[in-house]
C-alpha cells in the first residue's frame, strides 16, 4: 500500500493570490531543491542546513531565474507525512506556481494524488484514520461549531475514545481465550454474568457517539431548514430577512416561488441550509403542482420545518393539510404579517400544533429575535458555546459503532443463552474489529484509497 516515491503538489489554491506553496515530500525532496535552489547566501547547502528553518532565495533552470522565493526545509521524522518535506513559499501566480511544480517534477517527483500527503502521515502512523478524516473536516467546515468539532478530532477525541473502548473488549477476549485454553487456573463459573457488568457501561458509550451523530450531521452540514406554507404568506419574505438581502421575488401574487431555493446562513453562530419552498396548496396549474410536489419532498428530508402561516386571513384547508404533513417534524410556526390586522391568535394555532409558535412580521421584522432564541432552545438548548462532547460527523464512524452495538448485543443474547464463552469472543472480536475500522485498523487497500480519494490536491 506505501509507495515511498517522492511527490510533490501545488497546495494552495489554483487561482492568482500573493503567496503560492509547493509542497515537496520524499526521499528526494531535499536533493530536488538542492538542484533547483540558489540561496541568496551562496554558502548555504540546502542539505545541511537545520530542520524547520526558511531560506530566501531563487528558483532557476538553467541559469535563469523562474521566481523569488522563500524555501522551508523539514526533515523526517517530525514532519507532517514523517518523510523530509520541503516547501516553496512563491508568487502566487498559476503560470509561475505550475512552472515550479512542473521542474519539481522533472527533477526526479512525481505528482501527489489527492489527499497523499496526508494519506503518508496515516500510513507512517502520525496519525489514525479518524484524525486524517478531521484533517478534511477542518478544511470543508462551513461554520465554527464544525471547526471546532473537527479540531477536537484531529487531536485525538475520537481516537482515545475508541481505543478506550476496544481495549476493555481485547480484555475480556484474551481472559476467555486464556481460559480455553488453561481451564486448570482460569475460572469461567459465572463469568457470563460478570461480561454483562463490562458490557453495559461500553454499550451506553457507543449509545452515546450513536445519538451524537444526528447533532454531529448538523454541526457539519448546518440544520436543513424547509421554509413551507400556502402562497403568499411571506416565506419568501423570511428568507429575505434571514439572509440580509433580497434573494427572494416577493410580490403580491400568490405562487410567485415555483421552485426551490437554497441558501446557506447562519443565525447566532447556527448554521442553517435554509430551503424556502413553493407554496403548498391543491392547484391545477401543472408547473405550481410540481413545485408543490418538490415542497413536500423537501420537507419530509428536513431537520426542522419553519412553517408561515399568514395571520392576516382565516385558517383553510390548506392550512391543515400543511399541519397534517407536518405533525411528526421539528417545527417553529411563525404567524406571519403581525403589522396587519389579526384574523389569527398565536393561541388558535398552539391549539393545533406545538410550541413554539411565534408572531412575527417580516415586513418590519418583529419577532424575529424571538424566533431565534426558539431556535437556539430546540437544537442547543439555549446554549452556543461548544462543548467538551465528542460529535461523530463521519457517516463510515456511525456505521461502524451501528455495526459494534449489534455485535455486543449478541453477546448479551449469548449470555441469557447460557451459550458456551467462545460464542462471547467471536461476537466481541467482531466489535472490536468495526471499532478498529474508524481508526484505521484492519482496513483494506481499496477502502483506504477510497477514503483519501476525496481530498483536495496538495493535502
Amino acid at each position: 500500500m506505501m509507495k515511498t516515491d517522492t511527490i510533490a503538489g501545488i497546495a494552495t489554491a489554483m487561482t492568482n493570490s500573493g503567496i503560492g506553496i509547493i509542497r515537496i515530500s520524499g526521499e528526494r525532496a531535499i536533493p530536488i531543491i538542492k538542484e533547483i535552489f540558489r540561496p541568496r547566501n551562496t554558502k548555504k547547502d540546502m542539505e545541511t542546513v537545520e530542520s524547520y528553518t526558511a531560506h530566501y532565495g531563487f528558483i532557476e533552470e538553467n541559469g535563469e531565474v523562474i521566481d523569488e522565493c522563500i524555501v522551508l526545509v523539514m526533515k523526517a521524522p517530525s514532519t507532517y507525512t514523517r518523510e523530509d518535506v520541503v516547501e516553496i513559499d512563491s508568487h502566487g501566480g498559476v503560470v509561475v506556481m505550475k512552472k515550479i511544480l512542473e521542474l519539481v517534477l522533472r527533477h526526479g517527483a512525481r505528482p501527489a494524488e489527492p489527499g497523499e500527503f496526508t494519506k503518508r502521515a496515516f500510513l507512517n502512523g502520525r496519525i489514525d484514520l479518524s484524525q486524517a478524516e478531521a484533517v478534511m473536516d477542518l478544511i470543508s467546515a462551513k461554520n465554527e461549531f464544525a471547526m471546532e468539532s473537527s479540531l477536537k478530532q484531529l487531536r485525538g477525541s475520537v481516537r482515545k475514545k475508541i481505543e478506550s473502548l476496544r481495549k476493555e473488549i481485547i480484555h475480556q477476549v484474551a481472559f476467555i481465550e486464556s481460559a480455553l485454553d488453561d481451564p486448570e487456573h482460569y475460572n469461567v463459573d459465572g463469568y457470563g454474568e460478570e461480561l454483562l457488568g463490562v458490557l453495559e457501561p461500553v454499550q451506553k458509550q457507543i449509545d452515546r457517539l450513536i445519538a451524537s451523530s444526528s447533532d454531529g450531521k448538523i454541526l457539519k452540514e448546518g440544520i436543513k431548514t424547509a421554509i413551507v406554507g400556502k402562497p403568499n404568506a411571506g416565506k419568501s419574505s423570511l428568507l429575505n430577512v434571514m439572509v440580509g438581502e433580497e434573494r427572494a421575488i416577493v410580490t403580491e401574487i400568490a405562487g410567485t416561488t415555483r421552485d426551490t431555493l437554497e441558501e446557506s446562513i447562519h443565525i447566532h453562530g447556527i448554521p442553517l441550509q435554509i430551503i424556502d419552498t413553493a407554496g403548498i396548496r391543491d392547484t391545477e396549474d401543472i408547473v405550481e403542482k410540481i413545485g408543490v410536489n418538490k415542497a413536500k419532498n423537501v420537507l419530509d428530508e428536513a431537520d426542522l420545518v419553519l412553517y408561515v402561516i399568514d395571520g392576516s386571513k382565516e385558517l383553510d384547508e390548506n392550512d391543515l393539510a400543511i399541519m397534517e404533513l407536518i405533525q411528526d417534524k421539528k417545527v417553529i410556526t411563525l404567524v406571519n404579517k403581525a403589522d396587519l390586522e389579526k384574523k389569527i391568535a398565536v393561541e388558535e394555532v398552539k391549539e393545533k400544533l406545538k410550541e413554539p409558535v411565534i408572531a412575527i412580521s417580516a415586513k418590519d421584522e418583529t419577532g424575529m429575535e424571538e424566533f431565534y432564541d426558539a431556535l437556539k432552545e430546540m437544537f442547543f438548548e439555549g446554549q452556543l458555546e461548544f462543548n467538551d462532547e465528542i460529535y461523530i460527523t463521519n457517516m463510515r464512524h456511525k456505521t461502524a459503532l451501528i455495526n459494534a452495538k449489534e455485535s455486543l448485543l449478541q453477546v448479551v443474547e449469548s449470555i441469557k443463552q447460557q451459550m458456551p464463552e467462545d460464542f462471547y469472543s467471536i461476537d466481541l472480536m467482531d466489535a472490536y474489529e468495526e471499532l478498529g475500522f474508524i481508526i484505521g485498523e484492519s482496513l483494506e487497500e481499496d477502502l483506504v484509497n477510497e477514503i483519501f480519494r476525496e481530498f483536495c490536491m496538495g493535502k
